[in-house]
């Protein structure tokens, strides 16, 4: 039981690891949106491609507040959420079965 314990483990760090980097990238899109990019370069090409799955849904259920996409800070919160309570808990699954 020890090896799934361990698995476990290793697999809720990976995610928190994951889920670190994705809130940097949204962090990211979200200043770059703020100086009206060129949609041509590739990094902010990049930035919609991998953030825009996430943050149209969002948008579409929450409209903007006087100007302002409220999207990327929910989303955010989301993020905080698995990794406080998924994460967490699947992390701490782990280290009891393993022992």
């Amino acid at each position: 039981m020890f090896v799934l314990g361990n698995l476990l483990v290793a697999l809720g760090q990976i995610l928190n690891i994951v889920l670190d980097v994705f809130k940097w990238v949204v962090i990211i899109r979200a200043l770059i949106s703020w100086v009206s990019p060129d949609p041509y370069n590739p990094i902010v090409q990049f930035l919609q491609r991998i953030t825009d799955p996430l943050l149209t849904p969002i948008q579409r259920k929450v409209p903007p507040m006087g100007g302002l996409d409220l999207s990327p800070i929910i989303l955010l919160l989301a993020i905080i959420f698995l990794q406080l309570f998924f994460v967490k808990t699947m992390i701490q699954i782990g280290y009891s079965i393993s022992g």
